[in-house]
């Protein structure tokens, strides 16, 4: 017993620092919407705001400092992600009547971008709601702990910490140091999150959507203000439509990109962007799933004869092709999830239904904001493969190992890489087959809801109206899937491990 409480000590310290810097920022919705007060959403946001703050300060004074094992990080990580998740639901609870697990839902949904939504009717929600589903995308897009790190010294073994949260493969550092690291690709972030709000204002988006779309496109989140999400600005009348889908395709795709890649483009290294290894299987994928869906398209519509018939009403027809087309399979498959066009509705046939399936597995690249199973771990498995088939043609001697951006990829990590991508099929199928068993979807919807919740992409082939009305256990499986999909699996299973405690 006094072995498991001496465990427990340094984890309940750091958990404070992590509820206090919660409670503050619930504070942050009601300043940016002072100008639209609501007693009731007011209260709703005060009082968990005053209960985080008490039991972190409670926490921070009454436990000493002491040294963190990285088992115990881990353990940091899945439990930071679901007690945060817990309070940040608080406002949905109290402030819109919504139910306790539906509100946890959306929490975890925001914190994991991943975007599923139990809610509907944001066009008519108080901007302070709005705004704090996107502040938990925004946060959750570089990770909750990462953001702790940038903004305190205090930590104990933020090195820990911070493998533990991007321990996902072997995590880049632009510069030495952990805390140095973490404030460059923080800011780096912010930069980023700036300019995609900038252009969005200039695009005639409003003011407070362009806050709202900057956090979650950079975060790969694709949480909107309303129902009907990107689509909405074409069918209201805005004029600049086109520009504002333009820019948030490339605020997804700077947000699925390494940041560590980043960082070293501004450095001045512009070749790093389709000369480093994961980005050329992130383009090349990109591309190739564009064009299958763009043939796809013309194929079965007669897109092609339209040139032969009217050459304007052609090149406009096919502008609106590529944009429609190249927008979605830019939100799938850097997991974000905006839509101008619903993924399961019969405007992409059946290649680009499965086309997504497959982007929403692939995912972003390693150290972005994107989910998935990632592009790096698809190239890596691609040169396994092509290792074993020459195994048969040439002397097994004759065989190098195999390098990565000029650095040998070790067996330990090809072992954990194979590891992973074991369990995430696994997870994938009991999630299906949970869904199946509590629903009465056919098999590739049932598919499509594990998908979404563990590759953290948001749509499905789940009608959208009907996932508030989800059996429990299935939301609940789509929980557990959000946040062991976006903590890559192992922090969320060593919660339940005792031999992890001791």
């Amino acid at each position: 017993m006094k072995k498991l409480i001496y465990s427990i000590t340094p984890l309940l310290k750091i958990l404070g620092f992590l509820i206090l810097g919660l409670g503050l920022l619930l504070l942050v919705p009601l300043f940016l919407c002072i100008n639209q007060f609501n007693l009731k959403v007011f209260l709703a946001f005060i009082y968990p705001s005053m209960f985080s703050i008490t039991v972190g300060l409670i926490l921070i004074f009454s436990i000493k400092k002491s040294s963190l094992s990285f088992s115990q990080s881990m353990i940091i990580c899945g439990l930071a992600w679901i007690i945060l998740s817990m309070i940040s639901a608080a406002p949905y609870i109290f402030g819109i009547d919504k139910s306790v697990l539906n509100s946890f839902f959306e929490a975890v949904s925001g914190y994991t971008t991943t975007g599923i939504t139990m809610f509907s009717g944001l066009d008519h929600y108080h901007p302070s709601i709005l705004i704090w589903r996107s502040i938990t995308q925004w946060l959750g897009g570089l990770g909750i702990i990462t953001f702790f790190i940038a903004v305190t010294a205090k930590l104990v073994d933020p090195h820990y910490l911070f493998g533990a949260e991007s321990h996902k493969i072997k995590a880049q550092r632009p510069v030495p140091g952990i805390v140095n690291t973490v404030k460059i690709l923080w800011t780096i972030y912010i930069i980023f999150t700036a300019i995609i709000f900038v252009l969005l204002v200039l695009g005639g988006m409003p003011v407070f959507d362009s806050i709202n779309h900057s956090f979650t496109a950079l975060s790969t989140g694709g949480f909107s203000t309303h129902d009907q999400s990107i689509k909405y600005y074409q069918l209201s009348g805005y004029s600049n439509y086109r520009f504002i889908e333009y820019v948030l395709m490339l605020g997804m795709l700077m947000g699925a990109i390494n940041f560590v890649v980043h960082y070293q483009i501004l450095r001045g290294n512009i070749k790093q962007l389709w000369k480093n290894f994961e980005i050329k299987y992130f383009w090349g994928i990109l591309i190739s799933a564009v064009l299958l869906i763009i043939t796809e398209r013309m194929l079965t519509t007669g897109l092609q004869t339209h040139f032969y018939l009217n050459k304007l009403n052609f090149w406009s027809s096919a502008e609106q092709n590529f944009r429609e087309i190249a927008f979605q399979v830019i939100s799938v498959f850097t997991t974000t999830g905006f839509a101008t066009e619903d993924i399961s509705s019969p405007y992409f046939k059946s290649t680009a239904k499965i086309l997504f399936l497959g982007l929403m597995f692939i995912g972003g690249c390693t150290g972005s904001t994107g989910g998935g199973v990632k592009v790096f771990r698809i190239a890596i498995l691609s040169k396994i493969v092509k290792n074993e088939f020459f195994k048969i043609l040439i002397p097994r001697s004759a065989l190098n190992a195999i390098y990565i951006n000029q650095e040998k990829f070790e067996s330990s990590q090809i072992q954990r890489l194979l590891t992973i991508f074991c369990l995430w099929i696994f997870i994938l199928l009991a999630g299906t087959i949970i869904t199946s068993l509590f629903s009465n979807f056919s098999p590739i919807q049932s598919a499509s809801g594990m998908f979404s919740a563990v590759c953290n992409i948001g749509p499905c082939y789940i009608p959208v109206d009907q996932m508030s009305s989800l059996h429990p256990v299935i939301k609940l499986t789509y929980i557990m899937g959000m946040i062991a999909g976006r903590l890559e699996i192992f922090p969320l299973f060593l919660i339940f491990s005792s031999k992890a405690w001791t």
